[in-house]
């Protein structure tokens, strides 16, 4: 039953009292989405620009950071170098982002990470009313209101552009 699931992001979620609804994705027998949430939002009738994507990133100095962006948005990387003030920035590998964030791919959120994982969030992310978030479970998502989620970000967490404008 989704209302028995927890998971650190719930927990987090509950003590800050943000209301969330589960959403699950169907896995197939390899525990991979039998399809892609953009779809199921889409047969629904829900705009899948509202989908959180949680990209991490190893910097040149071994340091995690994950970026929060919205549906389809690409990261600047001269931006995100910039704000670092690093000069090497590459995509985390799937075992790397597991280790720092303690959640598989595709279940990462922007919320409730190791203190060590600097968050970047997008500000495009909070033009959508509701946004979707990884759940820490693979399979399962997280429906909640985007004014809430930026109640529930770390103190440390940075909002600003970060996404190629095209």
């Amino acid at each position: 039953m989704i209302e028995q699931l927890s998971s650190p992001i719930t927990r987090h979620l509950d003590e800050c009292q943000i209301h969330y609804e589960w959403m699950e994705i169907p896995l197939d027998p390899d525990k991979k989405p039998v399809r892609s949430l953009e779809d199921m939002l889409l047969s629904i009738g829900q705009d899948p620009g509202r989908i959180v994507r949680s990209l991490l990133f190893r910097t040149g100095s071994g340091d995690f950071v994950l970026l929060a962006v919205a549906g389809g948005g690409r990261a600047d990387w001269g931006v995100l170098r910039k704000q670092l003030n690093e000069r090497r920035l590459t995509m985390a590998e799937a075992d790397e982002v597991l280790a720092a964030t303690g959640f598989p791919i595709g279940a990462v959120p922007p919320i409730a990470l190791p203190e060590n994982v600097r968050v970047l969030i997008d500000e495009g992310l909070f033009t959508y009313e509701r946004v979707v978030i990884g759940s820490g479970i693979l399979g399962q998502a997280l429906d909640i209101n985007s004014t809430d989620l930026r109640r529930g970000l770390s103190n440390a967490a940075v909002i600003g552009r970060f996404i190629k404008t095209e």
